[in-house]
């Protein structure tokens, strides 16, 4: 399986309100960023389209380490959230239905076809990667607001 590095991140203006996600995908020397956006979301739902669009991206099945400064992402795979919202029929520990169902069920669909391993990385620091990602997505939230 090839192994691919990927950081992403989200950004949005208001929450709701124009938003972007931005990524950057590693494979060996090969790096490819991506980016887009809506018009009106929020700023988790552009964390998730970042990892599901990153997934989209990879034509194989691959070994992915996703970097994330999205504690909403990164906690929901590494404390088991998504394993309970499953069993319980996608209804949360209040027993209201999941936030953002639709892109959680979404990833869940291409963590079937991937081995993917999210790591927590502390956001606006020094991190290079995750500060591209957040340019881009902030770049791609700004042309959602201007149309």
């Amino acid at each position: 399986m090839k192994e691919v590095i990927v950081y992403t991140d989200g950004a949005c203006s208001g929450n709701p309100g124009p938003g972007g996600y931005g990524a950057i995908l590693i494979y060996e020397e090969h790096r490819k960023e991506i980016s887009g956006g809506e018009p009106d979301t929020t700023n988790n739902r552009m964390e998730l389209l970042a990892v599901i669009e990153s997934l989209n991206r990879l034509k194989s099945p691959c070994k992915v380490k996703v970097h994330s400064d999205s504690a909403y992402i990164v906690n929901c795979f590494q404390q088991g959230w998504i394993h309970n919202w499953k069993r319980n029929g996608w209804k949360n520990s209040k027993k209201q239905p999941v936030e953002n169902q639709d892109l959680w069920k979404r990833l869940d669909e291409l963590m079937k076809i991937h081995e993917v391993e999210y790591i927590k990385v502390k956001g606006h620091s020094d991190n290079e990667l995750n500060n591209r990602c957040d340019f881009l997505a902030v770049e791609a939230a700004k042309k959602q607001a201007m149309r």
